[in-house]
Formats: C-alpha cells, sequence, structure tokens
C-alpha cells in the first residue's frame, strides 16, 4: 500500500512548544471542550463497569451463575447495542445543530444531556428501562465530540492544532480513569458490607459533569471561523438562494464528490476502530471478570467477598488499561506528525487487531491482566487520536461538525450491532466451545483489516490548513 506525504515537512519540533503561542482564552476553550469530552467518556466507563452485575440484576440471576452467563452476556450486548444507536443518532442530530446553532450552545445541551440519564439509569428496574435510559444517555455522549473537536479546531492556530485535539482525546482516558477509581472506592465499600451493590451508585456519579454547563453558558463563545460562516451564508441566501452554501447541509455533504468521499472514508475508519473498541475491546472486563473470579474462588472467599473484590479489581484493571490508552494517543499524535495521518492509522489498525486478539486467545492468569490489558489499550485507543485529529480536517467550516459527527456516529450506527453479534457469538455459535467468548472476541478482530482497506481513498492532511 502507497501513501502520499505533501511536499511541504511540518516542523518536527513544534509538538515541543505548541502550547506557549495560546493565549488565555484558547486554555480556556481547551479546557472546557476537554473537561466535557473527559466527562464523556467517565460516562461510558461507569456503564462498561457496571453492566454486567447491573444486567445480572435487572435479569434476577445469581451472581456467578454459570448456567445464566450466556443471557447475561446476550442481554448485555443488547444494552450496549441501544447505548450505541441513541450515541450514533444523537450525534448526527448535534452535530448538524453544532454547524447550525453554533458550537457553544450544543456543547452545553450534550453535556446536560449525558450526565442527566446517566443518573437516571440508577432508577432502573428492569432490563428494558435500564436500556432505554442508556439510549438516553447515548443522544448526549454522541453529540459531544463533533461539536468539542470542531470548536478547539477552529479556535487554535494550524501549529497548535493537532496537538491540542490530540491532549484533547488523550484526556478521555482521564475520564477513564476516574470512573476505575469510582468502582475502585465502590468496590471496596462493596466488599466490607457497607453497600448491597455498587452499580446503582456508579450510575448517580454520572450525575456530576451537568455542573460543567455553568462555566460553558457563562463565558465560552462561539469561534470567529464559524461566526464569518454564519455571516457569508446569509449574504449567499440574500444573493442567490438555490446555489448558496448552507450551514450543516446533509445535502452539500453527500452532494459534493469531494466532501462525500471523505465522509464515507471517515466512517469506515470511525466503523473499525469503533466496533473494534466496544464490540470487542471493552468486553474484555467480562472475561477478566472470569479471570478474576476463578482466582478468588481458589482463595475460598465468600460470595459477598468475591462480588466486592470483582469491582474492585476490575476498576483497577480499568485504570491500567487507560493508562495505555493515554500513551498509545500521546503516540499516535506523535506519529502521525511525524508520518502522516494514513500511515499512522495503518499502523496502529495492525497493532490494535494483534493485541486484541492476542489478549482475547492468551490471557487466563491473574498477572497476565496488567501486562497485556495495558497493551490492548494502548493500541485500540490509538485510533481514537486519529478520529480526533483527522476528522475535522477534512471537512470546511460550514460542514465540520455535521461532518465529523456522520463519520463518528453513522459509522457507529453499523457498529452498533457489534456487541449484539459478539453475544449471539458467545451464546450460539461458538456456545460449545469452552470459554466461548474467547473465540467470539478472536473472530470478531477482523473488523479492525476493514480500515485498512479505506486508507487508499483518504486524502492526507498532514500540513495543511483547515478547509473555510
Amino acid at each position: 500500500m502507497h501513501f502520499d506525504t505533501p511536499d511541504r515537512e511540518p516542523d518536527d519540533h513544534a509538538g515541543a512548544s505548541w502550547w506557549r503561542e495560546l493565549t488565555p482564552y484558547q486554555w480556556f476553550v481547551f479546557l472546557v471542550a476537554s473537561l466535557g469530552w473527559l466527562f464523556d467518556t467517565m460516562d461510558q466507563q461507569l456503564f462498561t463497569m457496571a453492566r454486567k452485575p447491573a444486567v445480572t440484576r435487572l435479569l434476577d440471576v445469581a451472581p456467578g451463575d454459570p448456567t445464566a452467563t450466556g443471557r447475561v452476556d446476550e442481554y448485555g450486548g443488547y444494552a450496549t447495542t441501544v447505548f450505541m444507536i441513541g450515541w450514533a443518532i444523537g450525534g448526527i442530530v448535534f452535530g448538524i445543530l453544532g454547524d447550525k446553532v453554533g458550537r457553544a450552545k450544543t456543547m452545553m445541551m450534550t453535556v446536560l444531556c449525558y450526565s442527566a440519564f446517566t443518573g437516571l439509569s440508577a432508577l432502573s428496574t428492569g432490563i428494558w428501562d435500564f436500556a432505554f435510559y442508556r439510549f438516553l444517555t447515548g443522544l448526549g455522549v454522541g453529540g459531544q465530540f463533533a461539536v468539542g473537536v470542531a470548536l478547539v479546531a477552529e479556535v487554535m492556530s494550524d501549529r497548535a492544532r493537532p496537538f491540542a485535539l490530540g491532549w484533547l482525546q488523550a484526556l478521555s482516558s482521564v475520564g477513564n480513569m476516574l470512573a476505575a477509581c469510582v468502582g475502585i472506592g465502590l468496590g471496596r465499600l462493596e466488599e466490607s458490607g457497607a453497600i448491597a451493590s455498587a452499580w446503582r451508585l456508579m450510575f448517580l456519579v454520572g450525575l456530576a459533569p451537568a455542573l460543567l454547563a455553568i462555566p460553558i453558558f457563562v463565558r465560552l463563545k462561539e469561534p470567529e471561523r464559524w461566526t464569518a460562516a454564519v455571516q457569508e451564508e446569509g449574504q449567499e441566501l440574500a444573493g442567490d438562494p438555490k446555489h448558496a452554501h448552507k450551514l450543516g447541509s446533509i445535502a452539500e455533504l453527500f452532494g459534493d464528490p469531494r466532501w462525500r468521499r471523505n465522509t464515507i472514508v471517515g466512517m469506515v475508519l470511525a466503523f473499525a476502530g469503533v466496533v473494534g473498541l466496544w464490540g470487542i475491546g471493552f468486553f474484555s472486563f467480562d472475561l477478566i471478570r472470569g479471570v478474576f473470579r476463578k482466582h478468588f474462588e481458589a482463595q475460598g472467599l465468600d460470595p459477598q467477598s468475591i462480588a466486592g473484590k470483582l469491582t474492585f479489581w476490575i476498576g483497577v484493571t480499568s485504570l491500567v488499561q487507560n493508562a495505555g490508552s493515554f500513551f498509545g494517543i500521546q503516540a499516535f499524535s506523535q506519529l502521525t506528525h511525524r508520518i502522516g495521518r494514513r500511515p499512522a492509522f495503518a499502523i496502529a489498525f495492525v497493532l490494535a487487531a494483534v493485541s486484541t486478539a492476542f489478549t482475547f486467545w492468551f490471557l487466563d492468569e491473574f498477572w497476565q491482566i496488567f501486562v497485556f490489558i495495558p497493551i490492548m489499550g494502548f493500541c485500540q485507543l490509538a485510533l481514537f487520536g486519529g478520529y480526533a485529529i483527522y476528522f475535522p480536517e477534512l471537512f470546511p467550516t460550514r460542514l465540520r461538525s455535521t461532518g465529523t459527527s456522520f463519520c463518528y456516529n453513522v459509522g457507529r450506527l453499523v457498529a452498533a450491532a457489534g456487541p449484539s453479534v459478539l453475544g449471539l457469538l458467545t451464546r450460539r455459535v461458538f456456545a460449545g466451545y469452552h470459554e466461548p467468548m474467547r473465540y467470539a472476541g478472536v473472530a470478531m478482530c477482523s473488523v479492525f483489516f476493514l480500515g485498512l482497506l479505506a486508507l487508499p481513498f483518504a486524502p492526507e492532511t498532514r500540513g495543511q490548513p483547515l478547509h473555510e
């Protein structure tokens, strides 16, 4: 596979000092957008950690019952699929709103949406109202990414932009680590008997990010690029309405061959990474629970102690996974700066496939969790650093939020089948095998190679300014 790179090489030392040129307001924008996405990912991770105990309780299944494992996995997959469908729909709707009504206003709406409905998930009484709350949470979760990266991309200089976006995505790992700390703390309380179950309290913690709406409302302004695009749209509508370029126009996104190609390429890239992470990678927690349970049962612990220890050690595992993710995203940011977007994506897709398959097939011992999982996190989440940098570069200002959301969220809408497919493979196709999730996970790793098929059609954007 051949990758063209631009003739003009970027300054290899730019990344060392990009932050020095930022104004106080640019720092504020970076901080608010990063916190919005950080808390978004915290709420996502709280769900992945609470999913199995929540589904087990809502299905009225005894913890550790081997006869119900397939049923719990299947319904957990359904809940995740519904969450991802909401994520995709919300991403598209809020992405269009980000272009039409503004980045700042839309960001405030998404933060309030995902935090409020994460909290409401704690009130679930059955599997279907739980899935409904997850769908509503997904609406807000999906919208945050597109408006956040569009806002940061438009406020930063061309030199600072890729590094700021790389850090924004890397800080999402800190959100996951915050969720892990919540899990560790609640796991200790559950183990000691201070609380009967931790999963409802996990979702209540997810209410906290709603406070971020206050500084967004008070101080965050729309970027000058967007306000200029609004003025240009008004002038074109006054002159020749039929040929005017409209903000957030789906017709233009798919009517113009250039933007249509970029959108399709972005959707395929996102599909491969999102299925790999949400359809396989985040289900590693369910695989790890089995390894932990076997370890603790061998120690002769009682069921209450085992339940608390599982919550605690899943939190620890999330910490090490997301530490790997943080460094993976940073590594991708540096790699894409040096060799270009397309070759960096190619390397990341191959590493993600290999590391995930290796983990699902070979991980079987307590100590291996703390070696295999951070490596898998490094490789899988590196791709998402690429999405934050690359997608805003594919579209003009008037379509940036819409285009970014289509890439990330339509790909996610198709990818929403991933968790359900994993559940069906586990319960039906590989049901006769010992630990069928291992076979299902390895089989699904082939999805990463779909991303490679899109790269020959992807434009190289390294060293180029944003489209106006």
